[in-house]
């Protein structure tokens, strides 16, 4: 049995002091149709994703914050999958 696999990144807050938590949960063996879990901050803004939304997502973000301009340093790191 495949557990679920989580990815985590935290973003600066603007204010300089303090982050936000960016989590993704994978869970292939998920019985219904929603194995992608995204969750921005501390329980503030959750979804759940079939594997199409989480692919047109990932798309429709990728080109929007590119139109913004370079990347920031905090981004430019790896991201690891996590068993927990």
């Amino acid at each position: 049995m495949t557990t679920p696999t989580f990815y985590r990144l935290r973003a600066p807050h603007p204010d300089g002091q303090t982050s936000t938590a960016v989590s993704v949960r994978v869970d292939p063996q998920r019985p219904d149709p929603y194995p992608v879990y995204l969750a921005v901050g501390g329980g503030r803004r959750r979804m759940h994703l079939t594997p199409d939304e989480a692919w047109a997502l990932w798309r429709c973000l990728s080109e929007a914050v590119a139109s913004l301009g370079e990347p920031p340093e905090h981004i430019r790191t790896r991201v690891a999958p996590a068993r927990r």
